[in-house]
């Protein structure tokens, strides 16, 4: 068994994972930029290594610096979380290299699904429905345009190492085909340093719907069901949910079924994620995150099952320890994330947190690495919380929600909590009435009525 594990990772998902070790008697080694000194799960965890700078860079991206404190700390495993290295296929083979064992996917997975024009192949070899598009890259305009003669217009464009949005250019038509295709080429160049894209058939308004599947790289896998993670802001996700309040039990069980099989056909090692825009009955695949994702909470909170105790046991080569006939469903839960931002223009926040006070009682759950007069630094991710919250039914999780949102405070800094109790009281975010459109179309709504005060 896994005896020492390192955190690749900062904030609430480090301290996340410290609390899943310990629970396990795994001993857990921090490791921190110097801006990261005084963070909640450093201070806890049994050893802290300091690897480098503020900048990510130099610090949480440093592969040899991680790798060096691995070593001097005598840590036996590692953990990435999310974000950061987590999807590096490069430090997960060094990491294995090293003879320090990965909680994660195998490389080869890593690779596979990080190339989104490879992703999709393999996807549809797996047996995954896919949104009709090319077959892969498209480098030349003519074959972009005779593509696009065959799937129909609006098509988009999309970045093959892309991600956040960005490389991602809307076709209406086939007169704009060109230079949005340059514009996203572009962009992605300047992002991603791949100019490489794709197209696809772009949906007028779907949901985004993700199923949980977790291997044990060994040829069997399962799925955990499905969240609804509709509401984005620039592709960013702000509340999730799950299930999904428009998804039948029925095409949870047959696309769950769907995942799990070409998961365990792929010999898929540990958590994915795999992603599908949802229209009209139709799920369509989009990307796989081979990691653990920042809402696994909310399917933790329906199937009782500790994601984080999973990938260790998977990682140190034990078998899953439920079958699929064995995960129930029960229940629903609703996740916020909560960032240091103002809740209206979105600018970044950081500073000192005054005065903070985490929101309790029965099915509340908060995860975040924040204390009374801990100060946020301004290099990283702006999320600095998560409300997870269940209930047994989706009416009853949605008014705990709302007692939550009302006792959580978080002074000294602004916060997208008057956001999240904002769109509690929607009567379309009451009744699950939205897709990937609605939360940005709400904002510019709002943001017009105040301008007319």
């Amino acid at each position: 068994m896994i005896k020492k594990v390192l955190i690749a990772n900062r904030g609430e998902i480090a301290l996340r994972i410290h609390r899943a070790c310990h629970e396990m008697d795994i001993k857990t080694v921090a490791v921190h930029s110097t801006a990261d000194a005084e963070a909640k799960h450093v201070k806890l965890a049994d050893e802290a290594v300091c690897i480098g700078p503020p900048p990510a860079t130099d610090s949480y991206l440093n592969i040899p610096n991680i790798i060096s404190a691995a070593e001097i700390s005598g840590a036996d495993a590692i953990h990435p979380g999310y974000g950061f290295l987590s999807e590096n296929e490069k430090f997960a083979t060094i990491v294995e290299e090293h003879e320090v064992i990965w909680i994660g996917p195998k490389p080869e997975h890593i690779r596979v699904m990080g190339d989104k024009v490879e992703a999709k192949k393999t996807a549809g070899k797996l047996g995954l429905p896919l949104v009709p598009g090319s077959d892969g890259a498209v480098r030349e305009i003519g074959e972009a345009k005779k593509i696009g003669d065959e799937i129909g217009y609006p098509l988009i464009v999309k970045a093959a190492s892309g991600g956040g949005g960005r490389g991602m250019k809307v076709v209406p038509e086939a007169g704009k085909l060109e230079s949005l295709m340059k514009q996203a080429g572009s962009e992605a160049k300047s992002a991603f340093g791949d100019d490489t894209v794709y197209l696809e058939k772009f949906l007028g308004n779907p949901r985004h719907i993700e199923f949980q599947i977790f291997g044990d790289g060994k040829g069997n896998a399962i799925h955990l069901g499905e969240r609804d993670c509709s509401l984005q802001r620039r592709h960013q996700k702000v509340l999730e949910e799950a299930p999904g309040p428009t998804i039948t039990d029925e095409e949870r069980t047959r696309m769950g079924d769907i995942c799990a099989r070409a998961m365990a056909d792929m010999g898929y090692r540990g958590a994915g994620t795999i992603e599908f825009l949802y229209e009209d009955g139709g799920f369509y695949f989009i990307e796989m995150n081979t990691r653990l994702q920042v809402e696994h909470p909310v399917t933790e909170m329906i199937t009782g099952l500790d994601l984080v105790r999973e990938q260790i046991l998977v990682a140190a080569g034990q078998p899953l320890s439920v079958t699929q006939d064995e995960v129930t469903f029960t229940g629903h839960a609703i996740e916020c994330r909560i960032n240091a931002e103002h809740p209206e223009t979105f600018a970044p926040s950081p500073g000192k947190v005054v005065n903070y006070h985490a929101a309790g009682g029965m099915h509340v759950r908060v995860d975040s690495g924040l204390y009374s007069g801990y100060s946020i630094p301004p290099y990283y991710d702006s999320m600095v919380a998560k409300l997870i919250v269940y209930g047994t039914s989706r009416n009853k999780c949605i008014r705990r929600l709302r007692r939550a949102l009302e006792e959580m405070v978080i002074d000294g800094v602004d916060t997208t909590l008057p956001l999240h109790r904002a769109l509690l009281e929607d009567p379309d975010v009451l009744e699950g009435n939205y897709t990937i459109k609605w939360l940005e179309e709400w904002l510019e709504r709002n943001a017009a009525a105040s301008d007319t005060q």
